[in-house]
């Protein structure tokens, strides 16, 4: 995938803060560096936690966002009013169907079952065949550390081959992580 073929990254990430500070500053060490390349961000739509965090830095810095929701979290006013472009549909599945119609790649930044779940079917969809767009890690501060000794379990027992585990691209530097993606 060349430099120019990512327009739009999704990012998956907590409707909650975390509780390091880390977390914000490195995805927004990232949000810096997508509004300079003009690469749109794609994500779940909120206005809490690091999802609300990274929409209101895009916003504020001229960058552009696509937030898809569904109706249920829209209608609980976790819906982010001020993005570039929305999205809000009938369920989560719909959600994950949608982020992947409008994205080139995927990020997994700091967040909870749902972000997980969420990077994964992506992940799942390149194994398959689906698609061959990157999936980057942003593994900050080591957060990702177990899952990521998980996934060297999986190989070393037979669950993952070698080229589905390098489709995992990792990293705790933004802009590594970048390169790495832009280079697949």
């Amino acid at each position: 995938m060349g430099k120019d073929r990512i327009k739009n990254l999704c990012i998956f990430c907590g409707a909650q803060r975390g509780n390091n500070p880390d977390f914000e500053s490195t995805l927004l060490a990232l949000a810096q560096i997508l509004i300079a390349r003009e690469i749109t961000v794609v994500y779940g739509g909120g206005s809490v936690g690091l999802m609300g965090i990274l929409a209101d830095y895009i916003v504020q810095n001229n960058g552009r966002i696509i937030g898809v929701i569904p109706e249920s979290l829209a209608d609980r006013e976790l819906l982010h009013h001020n993005l570039t472009e929305c999205h809000i549909v009938g369920s989560m599945h719909l959600r994950k169907q949608k982020m992947h119609e409008l994205s080139d790649a995927f990020v997994l930044a700091p967040g909870g079952f749902g972000s997980i779940e969420e990077f994964f079917e992506a992940l799942t969809w390149t194994q398959l065949g689906l698609h061959e767009k990157p999936c980057g890690i942003l593994d900050i501060n080591g957060y990702y550390k177990h899952l990521l000794l998980f996934l060297e379990d999986a190989l070393e027992t037979g669950f993952l081959s070698h080229q589905d585990h390098r489709r995992v691209l990792v990293s705790s530097n933004p802009e590594a992580l970048m390169s790495m993606m832009e280079a697949h």
